[in-house]
């Protein structure tokens, strides 16, 4: 191949090609182009102009502005029902989002050697891992730096949806005919009695729908997808399951019919949302739970029900169940390490009906004759005592907090330092001041915690 300038000729024998056209000014002709242009076709008439164009910021200026200025000249009148300019554009709406770069934030190149083979993440990761870590990267604009640490992530994701599902089976879940009803309309309804943590994950799933819904809409897939991850992983599988699990194991037929329906419902509803950007796994999954045809062809959810009071007796429920998990953790027991407790004044709170699904996911034994707590907090309006005696190893306990106290003082000095230094706190920003009054707070916080368990040791 010969390049020759302007005014230059080429060698005997070389004739330049007539039917040439610059990268760009070819592809400023796609939008119309493509459709039948320069004649009056139903295609053209059909899908020009289009709604949405999708392309990263880097060809900006080479591709979208060169097709709006072709459009506009092109398109300015092709057919006589057309009012120039408003439907000359080639698109209404451009959307730009990032480049795929490292986990360094380079960008990706050969002479780097730091590009990712995708067909290669998709066999050790999966498509749909691959393709959640990239949509969940996917912020309007904004460079996407990606690496194998998030791409397992992804894949873990995908086995907690899996495991989910497969809990939901083996315990009878399905997908009820009729969406649940609000509390207001079970009066007037023939429909089971739900409980207040069934309440609560329709309510949030009903907020969970309603804002993917708004950032679908406004092309923030990267959003989208966190919404959902938390939703799915924090909410329904860390929380909801867990509680579902007694009225499950008990003998009551309607609380279980119930807690399957709604298990069903949640499930069914979560899976369609997280289809578009998973598509095989929830496909997989939602046939099996709901033996529908297939996800793809399923109606968008647009389940609506909002229950704030069941919002916030599971919030009270879920700070109690946290705080004493930290506390036993404090206590040096391990997390599945079963402890007998009380729960003193519990009667008197919201939370009386939850006792059982609390001792549940605390492994708290009720006390036996001749229980002696060693050990007590207060949250939620209850006091919690538990009888850690004889369940913990007194002297590695103690070695383990004087590491922890060790490594607070340290912490605690070091910030203390930097703020009685003049230099530091009249020349640093007032944010990096703040962060370090922050930490010098949070380890005075542990000083005072690690040195109170040591004292009752």
């Amino acid at each position: 191949m010969l390049c020759v300038g302007p005014d230059e000729q080429p060698p005997d024998g070389w004739t330049q090609d007539p039917d040439v056209l610059d990268t760009w000014f070819s592809s400023a002709l796609w939008p119309f182009s493509t459709l039948g242009w320069p004649e009056d076709t139903l295609d053209l008439r059909t899908f020009y102009p289009n709604s949405v164009l999708v392309t990263g910021y880097d060809i900006l200026f080479f591709w979208v502005a060169r097709m709006m200025l072709f459009g506009l000249f092109a398109m300015r009148d092709p057919v006589p029902d057309n009012t120039a300019p408003d439907d000359a554009v080639p698109f209404r709406v451009v959307v730009l989002h990032g480049l795929v770069r490292d986990q360094f934030g380079k960008k990706m190149s050969k002479s780097r050697g730091n590009t990712v083979d995708p067909l290669d993440w998709m066999d050790r990761f999966g498509a749909d891992a691959t393709r959640f870590t990239l949509a969940r990267g996917a912020n309007p604009g904004g460079d996407i730096a990606i690496s194998e640490e998030w791409a397992a992530g992804s894949r873990n994701f995908c086995n907690k949806l899996w495991n989910a599902v497969r809990f939901a089976l083996l315990n009878g879940a399905h997908v009820p005919a009729s969406p649940p009803a609000a509390p207001s309309e079970l009066a007037s309804a023939s429909h089971l009695a739900y409980s207040v943590p069934d309440f609560w994950i329709l309510s949030r799933l009903s907020a969970v729908i309603a804002e993917v819904d708004e950032l679908f809409e406004a092309f923030e897939f990267g959003k989208a997808c966190d919404t959902l991850y938390h939703f799915a992983w924090d909410e329904v599988c860390d929380w909801y399951l867990e509680l579902a699990k007694v009225p499950l194991s008990s003998a009551d037929t309607d609380a279980v019919e119930a807690t399957r329906q709604v298990l069903g419902f949640v499930l069914d509803q979560l899976l369609r949302l997280l289809h578009p950007v998973m598509p095989f796994v929830t496909e997989e999954l939602w046939t099996a739970l709901t033996g529908g045809e297939s996800v793809m062809v399923a109606p968008w959810p647009s389940f609506s029900l909002r229950d704030e009071a069941a919002e916030a007796e599971i919030n009270s429920l879920m700070r109690l169940v946290t705080e004493i998990r930290r506390f036993r953790s404090d206590q040096g027991l391990r997390p599945g390490q079963r402890v007998a407790a009380a729960l003193v004044g519990i009667e008197d709170t919201a939370l009386a009906a939850h006792a059982e699904r609390i001792r549940a996911l605390l492994r708290l034994d009720p006390p036996a004759a001749g229980f002696a707590p060693s050990a007590s907090l207060i949250a939620e309006g209850i006091t919690v005592e538990l009888d850690v005696a004889g369940a913990i190893d007194i002297a590695a306990e103690r070695r383990r907090l004087e590491k922890d106290l060790a490594a607070a003082r340290g912490e605690a000095e070091q910030s203390a330092r930097k703020l009685d230094n003049p230099d530091f706190t009249a020349k640093a920003p007032a944010e990096v001041v703040a962060k370090v009054r922050q930490r010098l707070a949070a380890a005075q916080s542990d000083i005072a915690r690690l040195e109170g368990r040591l004292a009752a040791l």
